[in-house]
């Protein structure tokens, strides 16, 4: 077998559909909404990079920390032979865990971008001359199916991007992933946690403004892909913390009545003035409801890592 290999299970035209079936579901719903999944083309991933260097967001930082710590105790825990990770882009975070997993053989970057798991697949490979890399092409909400590789495997899904997920879906997401695991393969699971409001909602709307253009940028990717006529600088970005369901909203409000006109979709969507469309919830978490969520779909909660600030978490847990 190649030491790298890339396999498709996304038709070519599956982003564009699911654009498409998003953006007039999510226009056409009362309240507006939209997935943020969107926002990540060349440029959202070149905004969403420079965030993660903000001093106001700490998420990324804060995980980078327990990896760097807690790698070695990872590893010798799950004895890995099978690192599985979703949403992988660079594959930056996980190079640590590979780095102490002395068992791994296989690596499975999952992600929607081929070029993405290219370039990390090759990078690690020149630095880990002994691993086979299996990339998948693929959207990890819409049904994955795994390549048969060795046991016991390690499931990785870090960043916190499961708070995007609300409650329904998160059940689903956490079952389909209990179901592609066997009895003794492992969950790695990021997830930032609750705090107080001032830090949550700054970490969301940056004094710079680099939060804002991220959020807007949804909106230039409708205009270049359905050839929308958003005009970006017609909605403010707001960020608020939903105490009552304990998580933050990311939302465009217009400045003013309007109607956006997408040709693509054969839509004229009105907005009235100071209406909102929200674009991202982003969940926080407590350590005993994770540990509820997991053990709902099948999963026992093992070990709880957190950063020395106690802002961000990492739990391993294991498939009955």
């Amino acid at each position: 077998m190649s030491p790298f290999t890339l396999t498709r299970t996304l038709p070519a035209d599956a982003t564009a559909a699911a654009l498409r079936a998003d953006v007039r579901q999510g226009l056409t719903h009362d309240p507006k909404e939209l997935p943020p999944k969107w926002f990540y083309d060349a440029r959202g991933s070149e905004l969403f990079d420079e965030i993660t260097r903000l001093p106001v967001y700490y998420p990324t930082r804060a995980e980078r920390e327990i990896l760097l710590a807690r790698s070695g105790e990872i590893a010798a825990a799950t004895g890995a032979r099978t690192l599985i990770e979703l949403g992988s882009g660079s594959s930056e975070k996980t190079r640590h865990l590979i780095g102490a997993l002395e068992s791994l053989d296989t690596y499975v970057p999952v992600d929607v971008s081929p070029s993405a798991l290219e370039t990390a697949g090759r990078a690690l490979l020149a630095g880990h001359p002994g691993l086979t890399v299996h990339a998948l092409v693929a959207d990890f909400q819409h049904g994955l199916t795994l390549p048969d590789t060795p046991g016991p495997r390690l499931l990785a899904f870090l960043g916190g991007t499961i708070g995007n997920l609300l409650p329904g879906e998160r059940a689903a997401f956490l079952r389909e992933m209990h179901d592609l695991l066997a009895p003794g393969d492992a969950l790695l699971l990021g997830t930032d946690l609750v705090k107080d409001e001032a830090t949550l909602v700054a970490a969301y709307d940056d004094p710079q403004g680099v939060t804002a253009a991220f959020n807007r940028n949804v909106l230039h990717v409708i205009n270049r892909e359905l050839e929308a006529d958003f005009d970006p600088d017609d909605f403010t970005h707001l960020a608020r913390w939903n105490a009552e369901d304990a998580w933050i909203e990311m939302r465009l409000r217009a400045r003013r009545a309007l109607t956006v006109k997408i040709p693509a979709l054969g839509l004229a969507v009105p907005f009235a003035a100071g209406e909102e469309l929200r674009t991202e919830v982003s969940a926080k978490f407590r350590e005993e409801g994770v540990r509820a969520e997991l053990a709902a779909a099948g999963m026992d909660l093992t070990h709880w890592w957190t950063d020395a600030a106690g802002r961000f978490a990492l739990s391993l847990s294991v498939r009955r």
